[in-house]
């Protein structure tokens, strides 16, 4: 079992050999839980990234794919119709 220390200003070091096997580097953040016996430490995980394929199938849409040129027009279309 590895053992750190409290800094005065309130820091833990965690030991090279645990950063190194869940690959943690400077700056990754953590949420911090307070239970009876301790504290337990768990690395805040970003939201993975989304392509845009994954998107527009949640649209409903069947036909043709759109170019920007027709979505351009689409919204100046819409804009006039609103103004």
């Amino acid at each position: 079992m590895a053992r750190t220390r409290l800094s005065s200003k309130g820091q833990i070091i965690l030991p090279k050999k645990i950063r190194a096997a869940h690959s943690w580097k400077a700056g990754v953040e953590f949420f911090v839980e307070d239970v009876k016996d301790g504290v337990v430490l768990r690395p805040v995980r970003p939201f993975r990234e989304t392509r845009l394929e994954e998107l527009l199938g949640c649209t409903g849409y069947k036909g043709r794919k759109k170019t920007l040129r027709d979505m351009e027009r689409a919204i100046a279309t819409g804009a006039r119709a609103h103004s």
